[in-house]
C-alpha cells in the first residue's frame, strides 16, 4: 500500500481509507473481519462521523464494541471522525458547544482518549470562525484532538476558518470519482465558454488544497454522479467500463482497483475513502494504490466518463 506523510502532521498515512458509515447493523465478527481485511491490505486509517448510525455516534460505538482495542492496537490506527451535521434536520452547527460536545461523545463511543483527526462535516453557513478556533484550541491543548480538517469546503470557506484557527487544516474530504469530477474537469475546460464543464463549481478546490498542503480525501470513489449509483458495470458507462476492464487485465487487478488508481494517480496525493463493508471489495480496491496509470490511460478514462478534453 502506497503511503505518505500527511502535510501538517507526523502521520504516515495510506492512500486508501476505510469509511465506517455502514457498520451499524453488522455483527461483531463482521466488523472484525472487515477491519482485519483492511489492515492486511495496508489500510490502517479509519473514517467515522458522529452522525453515522442511530442514535448519534452509533457506528463509532459499534466499532468500539466489536474491536475492544488495546492501547497498542489503538496506537497502530489513525482514527478520524467528523462533526457539524445535526439531526433532526439536517442542519449544520459549528458552534463551540456543539464541536466540543460532539468530540466528547465520539471519544466515549470509540473508547479512546484521543482522535488523530477531526473534520468539520460540510460547511455551516452560520459559522463563527472565532468559535471554531476556541473549540480547536481547547481540544488540541487537552490532547483530545491531534489534527484538524474539513469536509466539502470551498477555498473561501477554508480561508475564512484559517483567519482565526491556529492549527493547520490538514484535510478536505470531498466527493470525487472519475465520473463525478467537477473539481478536476472545470480546470481542464477553463475559459471554454460553450461548455457547461468550464463553469467552476468548486472554486479551484484541488489547486487550493495543493497550494496549501491540504490532503484531498475522495469519498464515493465508485459513485457515478451525485448518488446516481456506481459506474462500475453500469450500462450508462459502456465505454468507460470497457477501458476499465482492459486496464484491469493489463495490470492484473480487479476493476475496483482501476477506479482507485485513477484517483491516486493524481499528483495531489489524494486519499480514497471506501464506503463498502464487503471485505472482498476492500481488498480489491486497496490494490489500486499500487497501480500507476500512464497519462494517456488517465485521460482516456476521463474522456470516457463524459468529460471534455478540449
Amino acid at each position: 500500500m502506497k503511503t505518505f506523510t500527511m502535510p501538517g502532521t507526523e502521520l504516515t498515512v495510506p492512500a486508501v481509507v476505510l469509511g465506517l458509515m455502514r457498520i451499524m447493523e453488522k455483527s461483531d465478527d463482521e466488523i472484525r473481519t472487515l477491519i482485519k481485511t483492511a489492515m492486511d491490505a495496508g489500510i490502517d486509517f479509519l473514517d467515522h462521523a458522529d452522525i453515522y448510525g442511530t442514535p448519534p455516534h452509533g457506528c463509532e460505538r459499534r466499532f468500539s464494541e466489536a474491536m475492544r482495542l488495546t492501547s497498542t492496537e489503538r496506537e497502530a490506527l489513525t482514527i478520524q471522525t467528523k462533526c457539524g451535521i445535526r439531526q433532526p434536520g439536517p442542519y449544520f452547527d459549528f458552534s463551540y458547544e456543539h464541536i466540543v460536545d460532539s468530540v466528547n461523545g465520539s471519544l466515549e463511543a470509540l473508547g479512546t482518549d484521543y482522535l488523530d483527526i477531526l473534520l468539520l462535516h460540510r460547511p455551516d453557513a452560520l459559522v463563527e470562525p472565532d468559535e471554531v478556533a476556541r473549540a480547536f484550541d481547547e481540544l488540541h491543548a487537552s490532547g483530545k484532538i491531534r489534527h484538524f480538517g474539513v469536509s466539502n469546503h470551498t477555498p473561501g470557506q477554508i480561508a475564512l476558518l484559517k483567519r482565526s484557527v491556529r492549527q493547520p487544516i490538514v484535510a478536505n474530504q470531498i466527493q470525487l470519482s472519475v465520473t463525478h469530477a467537477p473539481a478536476i474537469a472545470s480546470g481542464i475546460a477553463a475559459n471554454m465558454g460553450d461548455l457547461d464543464q468550464s463553469i467552476d463549481r468548486d472554486n479551484g478546490m484541488i489547486d487550493y488544497c495543493r497550494l496549501n498542503d491540504i490532503t484531498i480525501q475522495a469519498w464515493s470513489p465508485f459513485q457515478a454522479r451525485f448518488f446516481d449509483g456506481p459506474f462500475l458495470g453500469s450500462e450508462h458507462y459502456p465505454e468507460l467500463n470497457t477501458i476499465i476492464d482492459r486496464l484491469a487485465w493489463k495490470y492484473e487487478v480487479p476493476v475496483e482497483a482501476i477506479a482507485v488508481a485513477w484517483l491516486t494517480r493524481h499528483p495531489a496525493k489524494m486519499q480514497v475513502v471506501l464506503g463498502t463493508t464487503t471485505p472482498a471489495r476492500v481488498e480489491a480496491a486497496a490494490k489500486g494504490a499500487d497501480v500507476h496509470l500512464s497519462r494517456a490511460e488517465w485521460y482516456e478514462m476521463f474522456r470516457a466518463a463524459g468529460h471534455t478534453v478540449p
